[in-house]
Parts: structure tokens; C-alpha cells; sequence
């Protein structure tokens, strides 16, 4: 990252072993600077009070304040900071509430170094990442019927003549997944992903991935 400002990093984990951990993988990533380290969510925002940090590698369950309420903290008080969740647990309600309180990228603890060093890159530029067990719950999750909201007759069929895989495709897009990781849950080729893109695109008269995030909410495609 010649010439490119170095990344703050703010760890947070009540684990001292794990914390001290972080903080040396972190110290030798090129493009990274340690920022601090708390061992719970309060402490996490005292640092923010205090010095600059533009990730924030939160835990999730941690004494005195836990990383989905310190998540939502940050995300009010700091919303410039991006959180990057790393923690032990890959349940839909852990990672449903992380998401829910802002934020923008979820590792599990078996991640390597390579892997958290992507992740906060994507995060510091505004992007969210998933590791790709998440990736994988969060497709389920999103394809899984929901018996409250049963999808009307009219809307059985794809609008505009989508195929169901780019209309999958699409729900994915706006569920904020990149085309690696869209390919990894969907086990098919990133190459492929990019052809059904290009094709629903053209389709959808979507010019970018937020016109097509606006397409599918607009069209109900989320819910179905």
C-alpha cells in the first residue's frame, strides 16, 4: 500500500490471548497500524473518544458491553468507523444482529491472516465482506421462504425476464455480497457470476450495483 495511508485498526476482545494475538498478526500486515485494543465494548469507546481508528475489530460476546450493542454504539457515534465483526460464533442470530447494528464485515475466529488483512481493506473502503460459512448462512437465510409474507400469484414469475439464477443473483447483490463471494455461496464459477450480472443488467436497465439494489427492493425481490 505504497503511498496509501495505513489503515487504524482498533481491536476489541476480552480474551487477553487472543487480544495480544491480534494486535502482533496485525502489526505485521503491510498498510496497518495498530490503533488500540480494549477487552469490551465500553473500553472500545473510550479509545474512539480518543484516537482515530478506521476498523474496528469487534468480538461479539464480551463482558460489560458486547460487541452487537457496542456495534450499534459506534455506528451512531462514529459512523465514519467501520466495524468488522471477528468472532467464534456463525449462528443466524449472531450474525443477524451484528448486521442489524452496522456492521459491515463478519469473520469467523478460523480466518487467517490473509483473509482478515481482505477483509479490513474492504471494510476501510466502504465495502462489506462475509467469511464464507456467513456467506453461505446469509444465502440461505435469504432464499428461505418466509410463511408470514407468502409471495403473491402475480409475483411468481421474475419481472422483466429475469432467470431465477439472476434474479438470485440480484438478492445477493443487494444483500451487499461481491461477486466472489456470490460465487463461493453459489458454487459456480466468479466468471459466471460476472454473465448473469452482465445479462440481468441489461435486462433491468441497471447501470450499478445500487440501481440494482434499488430494482429489487423496488420489485419485491428481497421477499420473495
Amino acid at each position: 500500500m505504497t503511498g496509501a495511508a495505513a489503515i487504524r485498526v482498533l481491536v476489541v476482545d476480552d480474551q487477553q490471548i487472543v487480544r495480544e494475538g491480534l494486535v502482533a498478526l496485525l502489526g505485521l500486515m503491510d498498510g496497518v497500524e495498530v490503533a488500540g485494543a480494549a477487552g469490551d465494548g465500553e473500553g472500545a469507546l473510550r479509545l474512539l473518544a480518543e484516537t482515530s481508528a478506521d476498523v474496528v475489530l469487534m468480538d461479539l460476546r464480551m463482558p460489560v458491553m458486547d460487541g452487537v450493542a457496542a456495534t450499534r454504539h459506534i455506528a451512531r457515534r462514529h459512523p465514519k468507523v467501520a466495524v468488522l465483526v471477528l468472532t467464534t460464533y456463525a449462528d443466524d442470530d449472531s450474525i443477524a444482529d451484528a448486521l442489524r447494528s452496522g456492521a459491515r464485515g463478519y469473520l469467523t475466529k478460523d480466518a487467517g491472516r490473509a483473509e482478515i488483512a481482505a477483509a479490513l481493506r474492504a471494510t476501510a473502503s466502504g465495502q462489506s465482506t462475509f467469511s464464507g460459512a456467513v456467506s453461505r448462512r446469509l444465502v440461505a437465510a435469504m432464499l428461505r421462504p418466509d410463511p408470514r409474507h407468502p409471495v403473491p400469484p402475480e409475483r411468481w414469475g421474475n419481472p422483466d425476464g429475469l432467470t431465477p439464477r439472476e434474479a438470485e443473483i440480484l438478492k445477493l447483490i443487494a444483500g451487499g455480497m461481491s461477486n466472489q463471494q456470490i460465487a463461493g455461496a453459489l458454487f459456480i464459477g466468479e466468471s459466471t457470476v460476472k454473465t448473469h450480472i452482465n445479462h440481468a443488467f441489461a435486462k433491468i436497465g441497471a447501470r450499478g450495483r445500487s440501481d440494482a439494489t434499488r430494482y429489487v427492493y423496488r420489485h419485491g425481490l428481497a421477499e420473495a
